[in-house]
């Protein structure tokens, strides 16, 4: 993942026409650093050089900068290094955020994060994955909004940064079963036998979840999971009503045939 926000740099690169020869005398960087960094290979590049490339194609520098600042953390490189590597680079100029991004943010940042946390847990990490998602759907906005669906597009973005770093179970499916430790229902046990017995049960169910079609587990742990309005489901994941409500029905259908006939799920 830590190299994530190199995606948009190479789309901008493309969609420019640039050359990398015009890219090399724009920057003022070598051809032999550029393909470097451009490659993703063999060096985590130092944000002068980002930031030159980045300057050169017009992107967005607020959001780039952090992702490549948790993107160097998840590299390997301690604190001090990414300070000083900031700190080579002259103040960033300030810049305005999309409003209709703005509000898109404010709108989805709870039901995002309440998705996020279902699978991996700690309320920091999803935190961390729904901005690291809206940073990169700031990058890719104009290709976002020319969609036909823009939230349809950024579900899709966040469900696939969010599955990249959930724990798997070994058939390569996610691992929900962690979530039943952290149900309202649950905490409010006070007999511990009865509360393992019950954390036993969700997790079994929790885990035939992820049995489900992606758009079915979607809506399930949106609704059952992280206590999502019905009619709000729709606009979240990006699906008329209609359809939610038919993926909500079949969802329900298929656990309890699961349920009934646990070897199915094989």
């Amino acid at each position: 993942m830590h190299r994530t926000w190199l995606v948009p740099v190479r789309h901008r690169l493309v969609a420019s026409g640039l050359t990398l020869d015009a890219l090399v005398s724009r920057s003022g960087y070598s051809k032999t650093r550029l393909s470097a960094l451009l490659r993703g290979k063999d060096y985590y590049p130092g944000w002068a050089i980002t930031y030159s490339v980045i300057r050169v194609l017009d992107i967005p520098v607020s959001p780039l900068l952090r992702l490549w600042a948790a993107a160097a953390e998840e590299a390997g490189k301690d604190t001090g290094w990414i300070k000083n590597r900031i700190s080579e680079v002259p103040s960033l100029p300030s810049e305005d955020q999309p409003v209709a991004h703005r509000g898109f943010t404010q709108a989805m940042w709870e039901p995002y994060t309440a998705y996020a946390q279902a699978f991996l847990q700690s309320e920091r990490r999803a935190r961390k994955v729904v901005a690291r998602t809206f940073d990169l759907l700031w990058l890719t906005w104009d290709e976002a909004t020319a969609t036909p669906d823009t939230p349809r597009h950024a579900w899709q973005l966040l469900r696939r940064t969010v599955l990249a770093l959930a724990p798997r179970r070994p058939d390569g499916r996610p691992d929900l079963r962690a979530a039943a430790f952290s149900t309202v229902v649950q905490t409010g046990i006070t007999d511990p036998f009865e509360r393992l017995h019950r954390i036993d049960i969700l997790a079994e169910f929790f885990d035939l979840i992820t049995c489900l079609p992606p758009d079915q587990m979607d809506v399930t742990v949106l609704r059952y999971l992280c206590g999502i309005p019905d009619d709000a489901v729709p606009g979240i994941v990006g699906l008329p009503p209609a359809i939610t409500h038919t993926l909500d029905h079949h969802a329900r259908g298929a656990l309890t045939q699961l349920r009934l006939n646990p070897d199915s799920q094989e």
